[in-house]
């Protein structure tokens, strides 16, 4: 009687070890996945947001760089198209609206404000250049439209 349990627990443990092993490949090739589709959509020439501050020093999760393929709000809320859980970020925070080859900015009543190039965008739309310096909440980016 031993023998068959002790064989049965080998086998149970042997199932376990692969399934773990299996779940650590399984996230390493997801990982790897989604950083190449994150360089094949920069490729594609989108306009987008890099991340200047160090992701080390911040206490909440936020990607180096965000596309700009369309029309995008930025905020806290889940509801916005770019999320990031920063306590200084307004549910909705700033819009980013794409006008055919034209990137504009728009703070969206945010408490602590948007800058950009270390001015307060308030009460008007701006206009975004290849590496104009964006400021919200706790985060700086930078506004990159050309590929070198």
């Amino acid at each position: 009687m031993f023998e068959i349990l002790s064989s049965i627990f080998k086998y149970i443990f042997i199932i376990i070890i692969y399934l773990f092993i299996f779940g650590i490949i399984r996230l390493i090739y997801l990982d790897i996945r989604s950083i190449n589709e994150h360089g094949k959509r920069i490729n594609e020439k989108y306009p987008y947001l890099k991340l200047i501050n160090r992701r080390e020093k911040l206490n909440f999760k936020v990607q180096e760089s965000y596309i700009l393929d369309r029309s995008k709000i930025i905020g806290r809320s889940s509801k916005s198209d770019i999320v990031i859980q920063d306590p200084f970020l307004s549910a909705k925070h700033a819009f980013i609206k794409v006008e055919g080859d034209k990137y504009i900015l728009e703070d969206l009543e945010s408490t602590n404000g948007t800058y950009v190039n270390n001015r307060r965008v308030e009460n008007e739309l701006v206009l975004l250049k290849n590496g104009d310096r964006i400021h919200i909440g706790q985060l700086d980016f930078l506004f990159v439209r050309e590929l070198e």
